[in-house]
């Protein structure tokens, strides 16, 4: 075609100068077409070798990855990608081991993770030491007299015991922690993150006493006389005393526990993680934080929206789409009730088993008021914020319907626009199936936790929700036969933040019995690390830059030392992560090879 068309647009000569000059002006273009052809960008890293999942459903497995200045640059086979090699490339065979997209955690509280390293592990098995209340107090001893941070702001703090695994089967009490110490101020906190023990000298000092009314959306719990406190506070009533006891820690031990909490991270192969609850002090010290370059990985803060006195640093430039040095504000959190396992969750239904004090009509309470969540959400509809909301009874997602049915139709008489606000409902775990379709219908990501199935299945059977309920928990298989994205998380420290265990309970759904808890609802390998990448970075508004292997992305990647599509279910939560990698850079790296 080409030497056709420059035959006729030739000026008439003789035949053969003609055929000559066609001829050479033809290759000269063949030439030249050749010399313009783009040399392939050298690649800083190339990855070829083992199993590498893209988690991108048109190229869902490829041979070989390279990445260029922390983007990756070709996915494909081992010859395309290879292209881009140089001398200064590093290629690293991956020995039948796997790569995927860094894991989201689509729901935590880094800063407790970092907490959580400084104070004392009261957790249960697997994960801890504290099945007792008489071993609770061991450990709280054994941390006052070792613990460096009790010396230096005089306060003894203690997270994540289980009453559903103690083996008294209940809360401890001020009495009990007075035996530890009455000259320390002492407080243990939940699992669930919802409620506190207070022992004397804390509930002095916070000034909490017979007279002290309960806060709303709040418990003081007390005693057989109707008016002591029993130093466990529920809700609000123990939001307010902890944020007032966390001591102001220094800078260098500030940075120390940050870098701690993300090292638990990079250890599971996490490269993007929350601040799912931020106060004020958050707030303000994670920007500096970032400023400073201490996050290897990206840290979304959702701003404790109910809790803010000042809300001028949301209307500030680190509300933003964009990370600044690996930080940014994502938009607001709301909590509209409790937790399941601390039975201050907010169903339709009564509790199996009441907690202490409450009659057999006992179905939890709400958090605020219809009214109030209402202001809240059209505040963030005004400003453009994402909200998340915490909602884990069923009566507290049916508030979240309600409220955002209402937020949406003053929106529209405002002329307030319905652009894609990706509203998130955390946790989830009542959502009931008839209310699956209210929230495919109003646009809201679901982000569920069925780490539940494991830790507190059995307990939801027998003493939350009875066998029925409790088998529809984190109903992950609904969502998925209607092909609705949803994530799923850690809620750390609520739960450690292993990756692994996050996948097996979403797969297998196994409780600590070994009972199967609604089988219905498992879902395939595929899909819960679909809730793990692609799905929880659409969530956060990221699906273009994260979430799948595919070029121009940022090259957050983990490496595990088996294919979990490959791997019997239940092995899954056996997987080792090998490496994580950060836009490029290696953050984490296994001992074992």
């Amino acid at each position: 075609m080409r030497l056709a068309s420059m035959k006729n647009t030739q000026p008439m000569c003789g035949p053969i100068f003609r055929l000559k000059l066609v001829l050479l002006m033809g290759f000269s273009a063949l030439i030249s077409g050749c010399d313009s052809t783009p040399t392939p960008p050298p690649a800083d890293l190339i990855f070829t070798g083992g199993s590498i999942i893209t988690m991108d459903d048109q190229q869902p497995l490829v041979e070989a990855i390279a990445i260029s200045n922390g983007k990756i640059i070709r996915v494909g086979s081992s010859a395309e990608v290879l292209s881009h090699q140089t001398e200064t490339t590093e290629l690293i065979h991956l020995n039948q081991q796997a790569l995927l997209p860094g894991f989201f955690d689509a729901h935590s509280h880094l800063s407790g993770v970092g907490m959580q390293s400084i104070v004392a592990n009261l957790l249960p098995a697997p994960d801890g030491p504290v099945n007792s209340i008489a071993e609770l107090q061991q450990a709280m001893r054994d941390y006052i007299a070792h613990a460096p941070t009790v010396k230096a702001y005089g306060v003894a703090m203690g997270f994540n015991y289980d009453d559903s695994q103690l083996q008294e089967q209940r809360h401890p009490n001020r009495h009990e922690l007075d035996a530890i110490s009455t000259e320390i101020p002492i407080v243990v906190m939940h699992q669930s993150g919802h409620l506190g023990v207070y022992n004397s000298k804390a509930m002095k000092m916070l000034g909490v006493n017979a007279d002290s009314p309960d806060p709303d959306g709040g418990i003081i719990e007390r005693e057989a006389d109707g008016r002591t406190p029993s130093g466990v506070m529920q809700e609000n009533a123990h939001f307010k005393m902890i944020y007032q006891l966390v001591p102001k820690f220094s800078p260098e031990d500030y940075v120390a526990m940050m870098k701690a909490g993300e090292a638990t991270y990079t250890a599971n192969g996490f490269t993007t993680v929350q601040e799912g609850k931020a106060d004020i002090s958050a707030l303000n010290a994670l920007p500096a934080l970032a400023e400073q370059g201490v996050f290897a990985i990206d840290v979304v803060a959702y701003a404790d929206i109910a809790a803010l006195n000042d809300l001028a640093l949301l209307d500030g430039p680190l509300m933003s789409r964009d990370y600044q040095n690996g930080f940014r504000i994502g938009g607001i959190k709301l909590t509209f009730d409790g937790s399941p396992q601390g039975k201050t969750a907010w169903f339709t239904e009564p509790y199996v088993v009441p907690p202490p004090g409450q009659t057999v009509d006992y179905a939890g309470y709400p958090a605020m008021t219809d009214e109030q969540a209402l202001n809240w959400y059209q505040l963030a509809y005004q400003k453009d914020w994402q909200i998340m909301t915490h909602t884990n009874g069923d009566a507290a997602i049916d508030q979240l319907i309600r409220t955002i049915k209402s937020a949406n139709a003053v929106a529209k008489q405002q002329g307030i626009a319905n652009e894609d606000r990706r509203t998130v409902m955390i946790h989830g775990q009542f959502l009931r199936e008839d209310q699956v379709a209210d929230i495919e219908t109003l646009g809201v990501f679901p982000a569920l936790y069925p780490m539940h199935t494991f830790y507190w299945g059995d307990w939801h059977r027998s003493s939350v929700a009875g066998p029925e309920r409790a088998e529809n928990i984190s109903p992950t298989g609904w969502l998925a036969d209607k092909s609705i994205p949803f994530s799923i998380h850690s809620d750390a420290p609520v739960t450690y933040p292993n990756a692994m265990r996050i996948l097996d309970s979403a797969v297998n759904r196994t409780t600590r019995s070994g009972f199967i808890l609604g089988e219905r609802q498992r879902i395939d390998t595929y899909t819960a690390l679909k809730a793990m990448t692609i799905w929880p970075a659409y969530q956060h508004f990221e699906e273009q830059q994260k979430g799948s292997l595919a070029v121009g992305k940022v090259a957050d990647l983990v490496i595990l030392d088996k294919n979990p599509l490959q791997t019997p279910v239940a092995e899954l939560k056996n997987i080792q992560v090998m490496k994580t990698i950060k836009a490029g850079e290696t953050v984490f790296e296994s001992n074992s090879h």
